[in-house]
């Protein structure tokens, strides 16, 4: 465990860009991501649970990256792991829904399942 705040978005992409640049990047890109799954959520068919449920591990997530940039302008990382000299950039509960919602949309795709 560690505590990394990290001003950029996934492996510190913008994080030597200005604040306000930076800020309204990742707060306009957020805001679109969460309307797009809200509507892909809406269009769903009934019988999908596995999609039902990688849609709202990524609105989770995703809503959560938002409310740290918000309330912090930007995002706290605290688990950091290494496999002998092997380096994973930190990251959050909130990137590993997302990342894990998108597994299982990967997946569904993958195997016809959507």
């Amino acid at each position: 465990l560690t505590h990394i705040r990290n001003a950029g978005g996934a492996f510190g992409l913008l994080a030597g860009e200005a604040t306000l640049m930076r800020t309204l990047f990742f707060l306009a890109v957020s805001t679109a991501a969460l309307g797009i799954i809200v509507c892909l959520y809406t269009r769903l068919a009934i019988g999908k649970p596995w999609i039902a449920a990688a849609f709202a591990m990524i609105f989770g997530g995703a809503l959560g990256n938002l409310i740290d940039r918000v309330r912090f302008g930007e995002v706290i990382d605290f688990l950091d792991f290494y496999i002998g000299a092997a380096h994973w950039p930190a990251f959050n509960v909130a990137d590993s829904a997302i990342s894990i919602g998108a597994a299982i949309l990967f997946l569904s795709v993958l195997f016809k399942k959507i």
